[in-house]
């Protein structure tokens, strides 16, 4: 069943699957941001020393230029030389312009003697060089000013464009280079990845086959996997909850026990009873009568039982359909109940009373609560001492009322004063089925203070007395007055009168 439900689960949703993830992602981002910034970072780089060199060159040429008084006489063998190997060299193209815009030289013989006129050109004369890089069409521009020698003035213009295919065949195969780098580095990660990802995930796979061997009952052994904090936690609270089911379970295979034998001892007393009549022959009438008293005391008994367990079922259920919240007066409950208790009371001379501190009006089911006070007046009663008492008192602040039941009969040994409010616990046996308990009671009013988001409270000296605390909110917290309780019974009210 475990590993079906396992099998069910998202993939998606695994953390093994993002602990790879963030580790492939953690190994492979930094490779690829450091490959696009490398070969940026070179091609800027070699760009940069391209411009300066061939403007070093450019400049010199300049010179030559001015030296050979070329741009008035462009017809010197050794400055068009010059320009040509120069072009040849840097696979350029070189245009000399004079002061009238006048190409009058094209290392590529396509303009020359056109005029051209260009934002670059014209600010060079101004003597501001300017360099461009076309990436796309993958080449450098720059101006170069003629500068006159004596006058300083600017008289012409180089023109130089110098193609970076070089530069970005160099940058190709770098990015190649590069891109096996990555493969080889991802390839990499991912085995890191995986390798970290097992490793990580160990202890939790522990903790997964523990639990799977307990809920299939190979083992109830305590789980331990203390290799992270994370999975000593789990393994301490699965613990945890192991030992409150086994408790539970055990309290369930309790109850059923004690179910059973409450259930059948009065049923073997019935029949033993029935069994001694039929077997003897001319029974007396006053022995025939004294053993079907006995039955009839033992159907009682078996009555109450059944009716106790099924008080306790229903209030089990905490569904607030089962309320019927209407406002109390709390002090006439009360009252109430003392007398149709008082009766006991007065078979075992134990003297009631009653204090009435101030009056309480709460919004409570009366008939689950009065239940709950009897049981405990009743307990009080019955496990008294001859010629005790047993007081009761009703208090309230402005958010809560209380009911105190205090006695003066025996009282509960330390060590059974935890166990009282569980069901078919007693503290003395022997005494308790004299009085025809059930050992219901105190699991009955405890279910039903429950249900009113109440709590009880014992304090009890053993051969002193024993007072129980019932504090209950004068409004229980998410529970509304039965309106429809009310409405239900006028509709059935209805339907009975157009019968």
């Amino acid at each position: 069943m475990f590993r079906e439900r396992l099998q069910n689960i998202n993939p998606f949703n695994s953390l093994g699957l993002r602990i790879f993830l963030i580790i492939c992602l953690v190994g492979t981002i930094p490779v690829v941001l450091l490959r696009s910034i490398i070969l940026n970072s070179y091609e800027t780089r070699a760009i940069s020393v391209r411009v300066s060199e061939i403007q070093n060159q450019c400049t010199i040429l300049a010179n030559h230029l001015v030296t050979y008084g070329y741009l008035e006489d462009p017809s010197s063998e050794t400055v068009n030389t010059e320009l040509d190997q120069f072009s040849s060299l840097y696979d350029g193209r070189i245009m000399i312009i004079d002061s009238d815009l006048k190409i009058i030289k094209d290392t590529y013989s396509i303009s020359q003697g056109k005029i051209m006129i260009s934002e670059e050109i014209l600010r060079c004369f101004d003597k501001a060089s300017i360099s461009k890089h076309d990436k796309k069409n993958r080449y450098i521009e720059f101006t170069t000013p003629i500068t006159d020698l004596e006058t300083g003035s600017v008289i012409g213009v180089i023109l130089t464009s110098v193609s970076t295919d070089n530069i970005a065949e160099t940058i190709k195969i770098m990015g190649r280079k590069a891109y096996l780098f990555e493969i080889i580095a991802a390839v990499l990660t991912v085995c890191f990845a995986v390798f970290t990802t097992i490793y990580l995930l160990k202890p939790f796979r522990d903790v997964n086959t523990a639990l799977i061997q307990v809920e299939e009952g190979f083992t109830e052994e305590k789980i331990s996997v203390p290799a992270y904090n994370e999975t000593k936690v789990i393994s301490e609270s699965f613990n945890r909850l192991m030992e409150k089911m086994k408790t539970l379970e055990a309290s369930r295979q309790e109850f059923v026990s004690n179910v059973s034998h409450e259930l059948k001892t009065p049923i073997t007393s019935m029949k033993v009873l029935a069994d001694s009549l039929i077997l003897q022959e001319d029974v007396p009438i006053e022995i025939y009568r004294e053993f079907m008293e006995d039955i009839t005391a033992e159907i009682d008994r078996e009555d109450k039982i059944i009716n106790d367990l099924l008080s306790l079922v229903k209030l089990n259920r905490t569904s607030n359909d089962l309320m019927n919240i209407t406002s109390v007066d709390v002090n006439r409950m009360v009252e109430d109940v003392l007398k149709r208790v008082r009766p006991i009371a007065d078979r075992q001379k134990v003297d009631l009373i009653f204090e009435s501190i101030r009056p309480v009006t709460a919004q409570i089911d009366e008939i689950k609560l009065s239940l709950a006070v009897m049981n405990v007046v009743e307990n009080a009663i019955k496990y008294n001492k001859e010629n005790g008492w047993v007081k009761v008192a009703v208090d309230a602040d402005h958010q809560f009322f209380t009911v105190t039941v205090s006695d003066s009969g025996i009282g509960i040994p330390e060590e059974s004063v935890a166990h009282i409010f569980e069901r078919f616990y007693r503290v003395d046996k022997s005494h308790s089925r004299e009085i025809g308990g059930t050992g219901l009671g105190l699991a009955i009013a405890r279910s039903a203070i429950l249900m009113h988001d109440g709590a009880i409270k014992v304090e009890s000296t053993e051969g002193v007395g024993t007072a129980f605390t019932i504090k209950v909110p004068l409004k229980s917290l998410g529970i509304q007055p039965a309106a429809t309780t009310k409405s239900s019974e006028e509709n059935e009210d209805n339907e009975e009168k157009d019968k």
